[in-house]
């Protein structure tokens, strides 16, 4: 139990400074001494570096989305609930902790290829599970399901780095909800091949 504590609260106050500060300009002391948890030697009983501490903030962060994406729309078909889920995330990308791990620290940190297979472990599973509903609904047309989640994945994760890093994220964010919604218009639309 102290150890899972001790775990908790490292992940706590990292996530709260490496927002508040940037991966960079957030330093281990700083995070043992804000978590009371004694010594680094505790952050390195539990994560082998900042790197691998970050990582856990980081998943933290996309189990939380995928939480809140779960929960944005009860009603309505499959694809209804797709679409609020990913302009749910787009709406997501213009808050400070989302922005600061997920899309700016994330890919610098953990290397484009680590934040890649993270974003498609929590992202492609989710929007794959909906588009097999909206298949099984009838809501979309029968058709190879895992690249066309990979794509919905892409749109939105591009989008999402587009608002993250915009001088004007309200206008990027309005952009990019009207670009991925024409997009999702077009899923139950259409048949593969047209």
């Amino acid at each position: 139990m102290q150890a899972e504590a001790t775990r908790a609260a490292l992940i706590t106050t990292a996530r709260r400074l490496f927002v508040q500060n940037g991966y960079h300009d957030t330093a281990t002391e700083e995070i043992v001494a804000e978590s009371g948890v004694g010594t680094r030697g505790a952050l390195y009983h539990h994560f082998a570096d900042k790197r691998a501490l970050f990582q856990a903030v980081f998943e933290q962060v996309e189990q939380d989305l995928l939480v809140a994406a779960g929960g944005t729309r009860e009603g309505g078909d499959a694809l209804d609930r797709l679409r609020s889920a990913l302009l749910g995330f787009l709406d997501a990308s213009t808050t400070p902790e989302v922005q600061r791990i997920v899309l700016i620290d994330g890919p610098a940190v953990l290397g484009w290829q680590t934040w890649r297979q993270l974003e498609g472990r929590y992202g492609v599973g989710a929007i794959h599970r909906l588009l097999e509903r909206a298949v099984l609904d009838g809501a979309l047309p029968a058709q190879p399901l895992t690249v066309l989640a990979h794509v919905l994945l892409a749109a939105v994760d591009e989008a999402a780095l587009l608002i993250a890093n915009s001088p004007e994220p309200v206008a990027a964010r309005e952009e990019g909800l009207a670009a991925i919604s024409l997009l999702l218009a077009g899923l139950g639309a259409a048949s593969p091949g047209r």
